[in-house]
């Protein structure tokens, strides 16, 4: 099921010519769980490089795949929902990702999606103890595991819960904040607390969007992060881009 809009292309993008992709790559799976949200730069480096889009809103009752086979890999984003929801759509979301693990099948998981994976493999996901949130642009730092990633120092987040490390979990990037646990590798997954995708127009939406969120302890007022996404965001798309050409070749995961 590829969506419609694969030439789409975010709005604050440069204007470029589309092309058409190649068919040779399979699609990627793309999974959303707001109507209206978008995979960012993450998408846009998947068209880029002729991976066709799969968009799923498996909220919305589109249906997941039963196998990978006919995908590069998978790719469950953030959203408003918990891991712990018990809702039926959540509940198969998190048991799905068996399927990318069991076919060891190259699969990324973003805010949610990361703590979904830590979900479905046993472990905690819960607020912080003292009412602390992640919002704007927050410190990282690699560990000696994570250093071959070349990790960005400064990344977007927002969130208000964070995962514990799952028991065979690779612990790749901490933070000395609220949440300590920012990017795991667990076989042919990796999952990322944090949103190396965010674009300016989306950082202008969800900040703009959320007056109330942003009193928060922990939140980084809006202005702030319009300003600092001009200069961190060029760093961590860099990172992006090499992680993404990695993870579509399966070198991840060596």
């Amino acid at each position: 099921m590829l969506d419609g809009r694969l030439l789409e292309r975010e709005g604050d993008a440069p204007p470029v010519v589309a092309q058409a992709p190649d068919t040779r790559k399979l699609p990627v799976l793309i999974v959303l769980h707001q109507a209206h949200s978008n995979p960012g730069h993450v998408g846009r480096w998947f068209r880029d490089n002729g991976y066709p889009l799969d968009i799923r809103r498996h909220f919305a009752g589109e249906p997941l795949p039963e196998t990978l086979a006919g995908h590069t890999g998978a790719v469950i984003f953030g959203g408003p929902q918990s891991a712990n929801d018990k809702l039926d759509f959540v509940r198969r979301e998190v048991a799905w990702i068996g399927v990318a693990l069991k076919e060891a099948k190259p699969f990324l998981g973003i805010c949610l999606g990361a703590q979904m994976l830590a979900h479905h493999l046993g472990a905690r996901v819960d607020h912080c103890c003292h009412g602390s949130v992640e919002i704007g642009y927050h410190p990282i730092r690699e560990t000696e595991a994570g250093a071959r990633f070349r990790m960005p120092e400064r990344v977007f987040q927002w969130h208000r819960e964070g995962f514990d490390l799952p028991a065979g979990g690779e612990l790749l990037a901490r933070s000395d904040g609220a949440y300590p646990n920012q990017a795991f590798r667990y076989g042919s997954a990796v999952g990322v607390q944090f949103h190396p995708e965010i674009t300016y127009t989306q950082v202008n939406r969800w900040s703009g969007a959320n007056p109330v969120r942003l009193l928060m302890r922990g939140a980084r007022p809006r202005q702030e992060q319009l300003a600092t996404h001009l200069v961190e965001a060029p760093k961590v798309h860099g990172w992006l881009d090499r992680f993404l050409g990695e993870w579509v070749a399966g070198t991840h995961v060596r």
